[in-house]
Parts: structure tokens; C-alpha cells; sequence
């Protein structure tokens, strides 16, 4: 029987060792090559991935379980979040778009609403500070730019 986690731990190495080696093409950062730049969220997340992948192919879960089509209403309202969610974020912002992406997806995992939209607000507003003041990568402003 094939197993789907190896099937995955390949297509997931494959994306990040192509998203590992476009994030070594981007232009040095203004300090030098040894600073944070535009390449480095990229690479630590191609490494990431990269490593989960490996262990995936090496160590796939021993259950043998079949693939529910029940399931596909829920995948694909995550697929259309994601894609709302990539063509929201100029105009909306970072922080805006990021905190519907992520209220949505903990509401439909269980979290009840109010929680999911303060998890969603805060967890976006962390990561914008985090960025903007800790690595100096801008992010989009949304309709607050000036």
C-alpha cells in the first residue's frame, strides 16, 4: 500500500529545497551578506520544512488510514481562505489580512469565534511588530499608509 506520508515528505522537500534556492538568489541586504535581509524568513522556513519533509520520508506515521472525501468541504474553504487571504493583503495590510486568515482557520479547527478573533488579532499583530521592529522588513500597511 502506498504510504501518503512519504508521497507528501517528497512533494514538501521538493517545494523547499525550490523555495530554499530561490531564497538564495535574492539581492545581498543593504548591510551585507551577514545581515537580516529580505532572504533570511525564507531560508530558515525552507529549512524548516526541508526537515520535516526528511523525517516524513524516513519515519512516515504507521497508520494506515484511507483519505475521507467528507473532509473536502473543509479543505477546500481552507485552499479559498489562503487565496482570499494572498489577494487581501495590499489592500488590507498585514495585519488585517492575517488576522481573518487566522481567526478563520482556528474557528473552523473548533476555537469558538470570539476566541478565534482575538487569537487571530493578537498572533498577527505580534508577528507585524516582531517584522516591522525586530528583523526591519516592512510588511504591507494596508489602508493606514501614508
Amino acid at each position: 500500500m502506498i504510504n501518503l506520508d512519504r508521497i507528501l515528505g517528497l512533494v514538501l522537500l521538493t517545494l523547499a529545497v525550490a523555495y530554499g534556492w530561490g531564497a538564495f538568489n535574492f539581492p545581498v541586504a543593504f548591510a551585507g551578506p551577514e545581515s537580516v535581509g529580505p532572504a533570511t524568513f525564507p531560508k530558515i522556513l525552507a529549512f524548516i520544512v526541508g526537515t520535516c519533509s526528511l523525517y516524513m520520508l524516513i519515519k512516515p506515521d504507521s497508520l494506515e488510514e484511507g483519505f475521507e472525501y467528507k473532509a473536502l468541504p473543509e479543505l477546500f474553504l481552507v485552499l479559498a481562505v489562503l487565496v482570499l487571504y494572498v489577494f487581501l493583503m495590499e489592500p488590507l495590510g498585514f495585519v488585517l489580512s492575517t488576522a481573518f486568515m487566522v481567526a478563520v482557520l482556528c474557528w473552523r479547527m473548533g476555537v469558538k469565534p470570539l476566541y478565534a478573533s482575538v487569537t487571530g488579532i493578537v498572533s498577527s499583530t505580534l508577528v507585524f511588530l516582531l517584522f516591522h521592529f525586530g528583523l526591519a522588513l516592512p510588511l504591507p500597511i494596508g489602508p493606514w499608509e501614508v
